[in-house]
């Protein structure tokens, strides 16, 4: 696989990668997100958590979990890769999405939040969204569609102007 050029979106803060050839593997996505994870800011719970975003076009967009003294005002990994993804190319070109985090082999699936955000994505895009989740040092992983991760949930196709 030849992989393109390294640039940045979001004022320098979001490394996107243009990728030539769309067949990258789950263990390449799940390296992005490990690295992104190694540059997360949790100096309080240690929970470091990355994640990587493939858009239907092959392009990559990462994002780590950003902590904050006012717990509240956190920023989860998906929420940060999910910004990125809409600057880059759009939510509704987001066709896989890889999430890994932790210290131990437990895997780490998206928060609520989090769930509600990829939904919203996978609604706009028309189409079933894929979720790699996967344990902070790669030891396991776990495959799951949005549908599964939050049945019945709510985003643009219930209000009834998109889908």
């Amino acid at each position: 696989m030849r992989l393109g050029t390294l640039s940045f979106g979001m004022a320098g803060a979001c490394p996107v990668m243009a990728i030539k050839d769309k067949s990258m593997t789950d263990e390449q996505l799940l390296q992005f997100a490990r690295a992104a994870a190694a540059k997360a800011y949790a100096p309080y719970s240690g929970f470091r958590v990355g994640c990587a975003i493939e858009s239907v076009d092959g392009e990559v967009v990462t994002g780590a979990n950003m902590e904050n003294a006012c717990y509240r005002l956190g920023i989860c990994a998906e929420q940060s890769a999910l910004t990125a993804a809409q600057h880059a190319f759009g939510l509704d070109k987001v066709a896989r999405i890889v999430v890994v985090g932790g210290g131990d082999a437990t895997v780490c699936t998206p928060c609520g939040g989090c769930r509600q955000a990829i939904l919203e994505a996978a609604q706009l895009s028309g189409r079933e969204v894929e979720i790699l989740c996967g344990s902070g040092y790669g030891s396991a992983t776990e495959r799951h569609s949005i549908d599964r991760l939050i049945p019945f949930g709510f985003g643009p196709a219930n209000l009834g102007g998109q889908s």
